[in-house]
């Protein structure tokens, strides 16, 4: 065997032949994503994918065994990076915990409507797929869920938040109505400034505790 190390004896042909084949793959996978969030877990067809991706649909069996499996591969790609987006908007974040929350809110709708293929598919899809695959993703899912509790939790020990709210209720409904957007958020209609605008207003304003 040839150590990592070594150069290769053929010039750099399989280790060339190996960077096409990831970069081809990550296409398939940007262009799942792509179609996912378009035409759902149901209407993503390999046909589809494979002439966003500008290779023959067969072609894509040499990366992946089936159709699941690449969806599952996109979702998985979506859920970590929208993860990932959140956090480091936050990790930029100072203020007060409901300065955060609403610093999330803007993450999270950017995310969502304009910055990833990935991470819209991700959370628009999750719920469609069938319960043995959402099963796959579910710890992920927690994990980024949990990023909200937290923010929540944070707020409502400042006193911050209205203390006859049921938190965990408070948050699964703010996650439903920011999820809701991609459905009918139209970008000739109205800025995504103006959107994230709204949706922080009625997020903090609705559960900003009564100081008065």
């Amino acid at each position: 065997m040839v150590p990592p190390s070594a150069p290769s004896t053929d010039g750099g042909v399989s280790s060339g032949r190996g960077a096409k084949s990831a970069r081809t793959r990550r296409r398939v996978v940007d262009a799942a994503a792509h179609v996912l969030v378009r035409r759902g877990y149901a209407g993503t067809r390999l046909s589809d994918v494979a002439a966003v991706a500008q290779v023959q649909a067969p072609a894509i069996y040499y990366y992946f065994s089936s159709r699941d499996e690449l969806i599952e591969e996109a979702v998985a790609v979506g859920l970590a990076q929208a993860r990932a987006l959140v956090e480091e908007a936050l990790a930029a974040a100072d203020g007060s915990p409901l300065e955060r929350l609403r610093v999330a809110v803007a993450a999270h709708l950017s995310t969502l409507l304009t910055h990833s293929d990935h991470a819209a598919a991700a959370i628009r899809t999750v719920p469609q797929l069938p319960e043995s695959m959402r099963a796959r993703h579910r710890q992920a899912e927690r994990d980024y869920i949990e990023i909200w509790r937290g923010l929540v939790a944070d707020a409502r020990a400042a006193g911050e938040i209205d203390p006859d709210l049921d938190p965990g209720v408070a948050l699964m409904v703010v996650l439903g109505a920011l999820n809701w957007t991609a459905e009918w958020w139209d970008p000739e209609r109205g800025s995504l400034e103006g959107i994230i605008d709204t949706a922080q207003r009625l997020v903090v304003d609705g559960l900003a505790a009564d100081h008065e």
